[in-house]
């Protein structure tokens, strides 16, 4: 004789699926108290909502945050990465990575309406979100007019796993092209290891030495990592 109540491990109950309501409870639960009641995977399951507009997507939340290790990781995978998840198509993936960007260009607008070193942790949050998670070595360069506000953080080179080649020529011609009075190189170790190695401390002291001759000074050149960060400052090699 059937069994007209819910049935053990088929996810349903009275024939509804046990994640009906599921979704609206999640985005009440934002709207009550913000997305710090979140845990990570709920994060990711809201952002997947609208890619996903049925079903329950919170076994591929928790697949991402198995493959990539943590929610920084997921927003910073290449798309390439991504679809290689089961049940990651193309508008899930543009959904992460549109939401990585916003991420990064609203820690950019907060820099820049504050005085760079008088908030450094905030800064230092910011080049964690652009550049933590990434694969591959690249030099960000921060530019500062003589109020030490944010003028400009551009992208200047992008290299490999383990080398990334700046040009201190290059570095010093954009901050004169922008007026600005001092810079902060910053660059990710993809290995986790935020120990300075030889070459970033020669190109630190050309870039310094260059820009010296020109008033433009090099204010700190900060090593991102995953876990971490080394200042060239506190270090005493700058």
């Amino acid at each position: 004789m059937a069994d007209n109540g819910a049935r053990s491990g088929d996810g349903k109950d009275g024939g509804r699926p046990h994640y009906t309501g599921h979704r609206q409870r999640l985005r009440q639960r934002v709207l009550d108290a913000g997305g710090q009641a979140l845990q990570d995977y709920e994060i990711l399951e809201v952002l997947l909502f609208a890619a996903h507009p049925r079903g329950d997507v919170k076994p591929l939340a928790k697949r991402l945050l198995q493959r990539f290790g943590s929610l920084a990781a997921v927003l910073a995978a290449d798309p390439g990465d991504l679809a290689g998840v089961k049940g990651m198509g193309d508008a899930a993936a543009a959904t992460l990575k549109v939401t990585q960007e916003a991420a990064e260009r609203a820690g950019r607008e907060r820099a820049q309406q504050r005085t760079v070193l008088s908030d450094w942790e905030k800064v230092l949050r910011y080049c964690r979100v652009a550049m933590a998670e990434d694969k591959v070595e690249q030099v960000r360069v921060l530019f500062l007019n003589r109020k030490n506000q944010l003028i400009a953080d551009e992208q200047l080179a992008r290299g490999t796993v383990d080398h990334t080649p700046a040009s201190p020529r290059e570095i010093i011609k954009r901050a004169l092209a922008l007026e600005a009075s001092a810079i902060i190189l910053v660059h990710n170790h993809p290995s986790g290891d935020p120990t300075p190695s030889k070459a970033d401390v020669e190109m630190t002291r050309e870039i310094a030495d260059a820009g010296k001759k020109l008033s433009v000074n090099v204010h700190d050149h900060v090593i991102i990592t995953r876990t971490g960060h080394a200042s060239f400052k506190r270090k005493g090699l700058l």
